[in-house]
């Protein structure tokens, strides 16, 4: 069997791609876009921004087999940090609309997590967002940059060196079922100053200085 190397993927296990992070099995190893307590990290860098953070909506594309595992991880850091987390379904980008009115009032901040559906609407998001004055916490850069308040998630060009490196070992004799699936181990946090002065909210110094990227 042809190997294959896969330099991200949110959930191999529970979606089925390797038998288990330590002994991927078959031809298919490499690097999960899932580390533990990420979630919980996110809503804690919210709660920086966001004064008396208890109320977290966050949207959920039902289409897409990662969802599920990020609702847990969120429910559960919301249950440590006391906060009441409100999910709200999405099947297509006309569902987005109602949703914000559904979480109208239910809501202090928005977790928008990191699937293609809310990728290629992230401008619908974080204009809905906007008029909602939602805060709004993504995994990666590129909503961020385009209006979302911040993001905190891998360094996706650490992960990429990763996978060439996995590559070379493979082509060394390295058998991918005996290669564990690795995690991420940098992370980037990007913040929307622009975003944060629009909704009224003061960025902390101590958190702007360990911000990857301040986007003004």
């Amino acid at each position: 069997m042809i190997p294959i190397v896969f330099a991200t993927a949110g959930d191999p296990v529970g979606t089925g791609i390797v038998a288990s992070l330590s002994r991927p099995g078959g031809n298919i190893t490499r690097l999960s876009g899932q580390a533990p307590d990420t979630a919980g990290k996110r809503i804690e860098l919210l709660r920086e921004i966001v004064p008396g953070l208890r109320r977290l909506a966050m949207l959920a594309d039902v289409g897409n087999p990662f969802t599920a595992r990020e609702i847990d991880e969120v429910h559960g850091a919301a249950h440590t940090l006391a906060l009441e987390a409100n999910v709200f379904e999405i099947r297509r980008a006309e569902d987005i609309g109602p949703a914000f009115k559904a979480l109208q009032g239910r809501a202090q901040a928005l977790y928008v997590p990191s699937v293609p559906l809310f990728f290629v609407n992230r401008v619908r998001v974080n204009t809905f967002a906007l008029v909602a004055r939602l805060p709004t916490m993504y995994i990666i850069r590129e909503p961020v940059e385009v209006g979302g308040l911040m993001s905190y998630g891998p360094n996706w060009r650490d992960m990429w060196r990763r996978a060439a490196n996995l590559v070379d070992k493979i082509l060394r004799g390295a058998k991918p079922a005996e290669l564990p699936v690795e995690q991420p181990t940098k992370f980037d946090l990007f913040i929307n100053l622009t975003t944060a002065n629009a909704l009224g909210l003061t960025v902390p110094p101590t958190l702007l200085a360990r911000a990857d990227e301040v986007i003004e």
